[in-house]
């Protein structure tokens, strides 16, 4: 039972959010580079065991509150199947591992990767109860993903693919908040729930999402394939609307963003839609 608790504890569905260390690999045309692919895999693996040891931490810091949470309750630390001391020496581990990893990717990974961790526990211990801050926190937790992923196979990282990520990602987190105050707030453990509101949301939410849509519209204008990646632009415009129909319509999961992801059909092809358009747009047109 140990080991299956520390699995769940690691959160493995979780790791989808560093898919986000693959973008410079994608947008970079470095995806038919064996040793870039080789690089991005070790770099997202990487932040695969830093994020998991964050979640450790996070989980045993907050235990008592999680006791109290309808979900939440049932993770292996708050319901007293894994300890917190074994829990502290698991995300001790998974940080050396992460950092051995790094070593192999170069000093500029390393320096990301602990400003990552340094980052999240920052928000574990103090961010997460600030409002704004908190969603800004999380937002820029994927901006140091993608500069990570350019560092690792050597690229000059786009500002446009930064700002792209940094709202794409504030709206997800938003709307995370959102469906928190929708579904679950009477019996939500976040204190900082208290001073959002519904209205505050969606207004912080008619300014993020145009400018993340803008934002990526203009890096594909600004791309020398302009001509046709423009095309990916009504995707990514369904695919933000599909989380907002999500959040308001069909109750979205209390993990957020990744598992309304695994759930949800439509977002899944849509995601996938996405991916394949830009990859045989940027074959087709620079091999």
């Amino acid at each position: 039972m140990l080991g299956k608790d520390l699995i769940i504890s690691f959160r493995p569905k979780q790791w989808i959010k560093n898919l986000f260390v693959l973008a410079a690999l994608i947008f970079a045309q470095k995806f038919l580079d064996k040793q870039a692919l080789v690089l991005s895999l070790l770099a997202f693996f990487a932040f695969c065991l830093i994020s998991s040891s964050v979640y450790l931490i996070n989980d045993v810091a907050d235990a008592e509150k999680d006791k109290a949470h309808p979900l939440k309750k049932n993770r292996p630390i708050a319901r007293g199947t894994l300890s917190k001391p074994v829990a502290v020496w698991a995300a001790i581990i998974l940080l050396i591992a992460a950092v051995f990893i790094s070593f192999k990717l170069g000093f500029w990974f390393l320096i990301i990767l602990i400003l990552y961790w340094l980052l999240n526990l920052f928000y574990s211990f103090y961010l997460k109860n600030l409002v704004i801050l908190d969603v800004i926190a999380v937002s820029l937790g994927f901006v140091l993903r993608v500069i990570a992923g350019a560092v690792a196979i050597g690229v000059v990282f786009s500002s446009w693919l930064l700002l792209c990520t940094f709202f794409l990602t504030l709206f997800l987190a938003l709307g995370k908040r959102k469906n928190e105050m929708l579904h679950i707030s009477g019996n939500s453990t976040r204190g900082v729930l208290a001073n959002y509101s519904l209205d505050l949301l969606n207004q912080m939410n008619a300014v993020v999402l145009p400018s993340a849509l803008l934002a990526y519209a203009l890096y594909t204008f600004n791309s020398k394939h302009s001509q046709w990646l423009m095309l990916t632009v009504p995707v990514v415009l369904f695919g933000l609307f599909r989380y907002l129909y999500i959040i308001d319509k069909k109750n979205g999961s209390d993990n957020g963003p990744a598992d309304d992801l695994l759930l949800d059909r439509p977002l899944q092809l849509t995601v996938l839609i996405w991916v394949v358009m830009v990859i045989v747009i940027l074959i087709k047109f620079n091999y």
